[in-house]
């Protein structure tokens, strides 16, 4: 264990003779002891899979089983790059990720490995979990040593996706200390040890689940518990069955668990911490008052230059005080904006004005850069300080306010969209000449994703099947909104105005049908309907 801060390398070492904690799935149980054993077998066994001369990364396309922690310890310790891929991409779209991530391995397993049917991989070997070979490669290698390079905590640890302004996705660089850094940070903050046991259900593709969960678990030592996906009627008797104290959600699945029947002993159960970032404020207060659970939300991305702790006493819909180094600027002059101004009810008076990007001034945070990909680099960082993409307003106390994202950006069951591959897919439709994508606020917490085109000779229910053979729009790209039109609001240099769409919502003289989440069918939007979800946001 390094005397200055750990690395992850450092954490995973420290639990190698623990058997007293572990990994916890469905009914079965794996030791520290033995999981961070198999994790250096592993690493030795990629490290001689992967060609020296080329970048040692290894993707994975895995749900949340012991095999992707498994994965992710043998990239720390061996010094490896882990590439988590979104199992919600499809086709192309998800060849091209691993691709740009200049993967040489991908790991993936039976029930996932039908994603990659037909896909062009250009010679990247892929490896099944449940296989033989998975299995004799571990074999091969069992009772390997520690490898005697220590990583440091700038090293390259992961790249995660996340989808940019281009709508082509981008890989974050994210290092030990990206990693150790906030399950360290949370374990001490909530005082988490090996008495405890922390429960992972989002996808740990993503940096929540990996920073927020799977690290502090490696930070206090204490049992890992993974739910394969996350199940809201499944959640309480997850926690209740792993007997967990802490666990992470992002946005929505909140509002799902509260959606299932209450009963009257909600509250007996053994989880004391719920932390994550997006839950919407009621959804917060009902939680902890639901099953007597402390709920602290924050707010930051994957690319960590801006965080923001919602405290007690933060005002309902409001992310939390404006920290020192973060300011609200506007886009074009780089000036601060005015701070916000409200009326009687509540409702923000000058919001052309007061919205501004959300950026650290006084430098880039923890942003070690996207992988390959410099022109994304300069639009994230310029002079020196961190532009999140994300908007927002300050009120005259310094709480900060979440006014949506800038160029394109949905943020939809807590991921963030882009516009431009939704559009791509539907630009194929033959009767389809003009396509925007674009984010109508979703009545829990986020966006739902609205489409609209420009389109001769138009059918509903045929375009309904369109989107649902298409194979490269992932479920969570799927259209809740579809709006037929004869002209798309355009600049004068011809860029479609999609916050005008945005702000006219479902409430447009143009033919437009909803669909409802679960479901496939689009029924139209009537005046009665248009109504009752205009209710719905003003809950």
């Amino acid at each position: 264990m390094s005397t200055s801060a750990p690395t992850v390398a450092d954490l995973l070492i420290r639990l190698r003779g623990v058997e007293s904690t572990g990994i916890l799935f469905e009914d079965n149980r794996t030791s520290w002891s033995e999981h961070v054993g198999l994790a250096v077998d592993l690493a030795a066994a990629l490290g001689e899979l992967l060609d020296p001369a080329l970048p040692p990364h290894v993707a994975v396309l895995l749900d949340n089983v012991p095999e992707f922690s498994l994965l992710l310890s043998a990239s720390a310790i061996g010094g490896t790059v882990l590439v988590g891929l979104n199992t919600t991409r499809r086709g192309a779209a998800l060849a091209g990720d691993v691709a740009r991530a200049d993967c040489q391995v991908l790991v993936t397993d039976s029930d996932k490995v039908a994603l990659l049917d037909g896909l062009d991989l250009a010679g990247v070997r892929v490896l099944l979990t449940d296989s033989d070979e998975w299995h004799e490669l571990l074999a091969a290698h069992r009772g390997s040593t520690h490898p005697e390079r220590t990583p440091a905590l700038d090293d390259l640890f992961m790249l995660i996706f996340t989808s940019g302004t281009s709508g082509d996705p981008k890989a974050v660089r994210v290092t030990h200390k990206m990693v150790a850094g906030p399950g360290v940070m949370l374990a001490e903050r909530f005082g988490l040890s090996d008495a405890d046991t922390a429960y992972a259900s989002m996808p740990m593709f993503h940096s929540g689940a990996v920073m927020a969960c799977w690290s502090v678990a490696i930070a206090a030592g204490a049992n890992f518990a993974l739910r394969r996906k996350f199940s809201a009627s499944g959640f309480l008797p997850d926690v209740r069955a792993f007997g967990a104290t802490y666990a992470h959600y992002v946005g929505k699945p909140l509002a799902y668990v509260l959606a299932t029947p209450e009963r009257d002993d909600d509250a007996d159960n053994p989880l004391k911490i719920l932390y994550g970032n997006e839950g919407s404020p009621s959804a917060i207060a009902e939680f902890a008052r639901r099953f007597d659970v402390r709920v602290v939300d924050g707010f930051g991305s994957t690319e960590g230059g801006v965080l923001i702790s919602r405290a007690p006493g933060t005002p309902p819909g409001a992310l939390g005080l404006l920290p020192a180094g973060i300011a609200v600027l506007d886009p074009d002059s780089g000036t601060p904006c005015p701070t916000a101004e409200f009326d009687a009810s509540g409702h923000i008076l000058n919001a052309d004005k007061a919205t501004g990007e959300l950026v650290n001034t006084a430098g880039t945070g923890s942003f070690a850069g996207y992988y390959n990909n410099p022109e994304a680099d300069a639009d994230r960082v310029r002079n020196g300080q961190y532009w999140s993409g994300d908007l927002g307003y300050v009120d005259a106390d310094g709480y900060v306010y979440f006014a949506g994202r800038s160029s394109g950006w949905m943020r939809v069951d807590g991921e963030n969209l882009g516009s431009a591959p939704i559009e791509n897919v539907l630009a194929r439709h033959p009767a389809v000449t003009e396509v925007a994508a674009y984010a109508v606020p979703d009545p829990e917490v986020g966006d739902r994703v609205a489409v609209a085109v420009v389109a001769e000779d138009f059918d509903i229910d045929e375009f309904a099947e369109f989107l649902q053979s298409a194979a490269d729009l992932g479920p969570k790209q799927l259209p809740s909104f579809v709006r037929v039109t004869e002209d798309l609001p355009k600049t004068a240099t011809y860029k479609v105005l999609g916050r005008s769409l945005t702000a006219q919502r479902w409430n447009s003289p143009d033919p437009t049908w909803f669909r409802a989440p679960g479901t496939t069918t689009f029924v139209p939007v009537t005046p009665d309907l248009a109504a009752a979800l205009d209710a719905e946001l003003d809950r």
